[in-house]
C-alpha cells in the first residue's frame, strides 16, 4: 500500500469521518511526479479528528506534520520520505490565515517545517511551468517567513529563497543554541536545484 492510500484509509477509518475524496491535480489527472496528494475530508466532529491526526500519521514517520498557517480552510499537511506531500483538507472548516511568523527559539522548528513544505509545493508548481504562480508565492513567503528571519528583500528565484533561508536559519540556530533536524531539508533541497530544460524559476 502506498503512503497516500495508507493515510487516506487511516483517516476514513476514524469514527467521526464521513468521507475522504481525492482532489486537486491527482484527481484531475494532471499531476507531476512531485504533485501533492490532496484529500478532502468530511467529518461529523472536527475537534475529534483534529486531535487524533498526529497519532494516525505517526506509524509512517512523517518528516513534517503541521496545520497550514495560511490556508482558508483547516488543512493538515504531511511530508514523508520520497518526498511525498499529503494535504488533508477540511472544506467545511473555514479559518483565517495566521499573521507572519515571529522568529524565536520556540518557533524556529515550526518555521522550518513550514518553509520546506511551502518550497516542495513550489517545486511542483514550477515543474508544471507555473512561473508566475511561483513568483507570487515568493512574495508571500517573503512576508510570512523570510522577513521575520531578517531577510528584507524578496528573493528573485526559488533557489535564492532557499539559500537566504538556510543562512538565516543557521544564524538563528547558533544564536539560540539549537540544531534542527535536517531530514526534511535533505529531501527537498535537491529538487530545488533541478529543473527540466526550458522552465525558468
Amino acid at each position: 500500500m502506498g503512503i497516500a492510500d495508507y493515510i487516506a484509509g487511516s483517516v476514513l477509518a476514524h469514527p467521526t469521518v464521513r468521507q475522504v475524496e481525492l482532489a486537486g491535480s491527482r484527481a484531475r489527472g494532471t499531476a507531476t511526479e512531485l504533485s501533492d496528494w490532496d484529500f478532502h475530508v468530511f467529518v461529523e466532529d472536527f475537534g475529534h479528528i483534529a486531535s487524533d491526526l498526529p497519532e494516525l500519521a505517526r506509524p509512517r514517520n512523517p518528516l513534517a506534520a503541521q496545520w497550514d498557517p495560511l490556508g482558508d480552510v483547516a488543512s493538515y499537511l504531511l511530508i514523508f520520505p520520497g518526498p511525498t506531500k499529503i494535504d488533508l483538507l477540511f472544506p467545511d472548516v473555514p479559518r483565517r490565515s495566521n499573521p507572519p511568523w515571529r522568529a524565536g527559539p520556540d518557533t524556529l522548528a515550526a518555521m522550518d517545517a513550514h518553509f520546506w513544505d511551502w518550497t516542495l509545493w513550489l517545486v511542483s508548481k514550477r515543474r508544471r511551468g507555473m512561473t508566475d504562480r511561483v513568483r507570487g508565492e515568493l512574495l508571500r513567503m517573503s512576508r510570512h517567513i523570510l522577513e521575520p528571519l531578517g531577510i528584507p528583500s524578496v528573493p528573485p528565484s526559488l533557489e535564492e529563497a532557499v539559500a537566504r533561508y538556510i543562512r538565516a536559519r543557521d544564524r538563528l540556530e547558533t544564536r539560540y543554541g539549537l540544531r534542527l533536524p535536517r531530514q526534511l531539508e535533505q529531501e527537498v533541497l535537491p529538487l530545488v536545484h533541478y529543473r527540466p530544460s526550458g522552465l525558468a524559476s
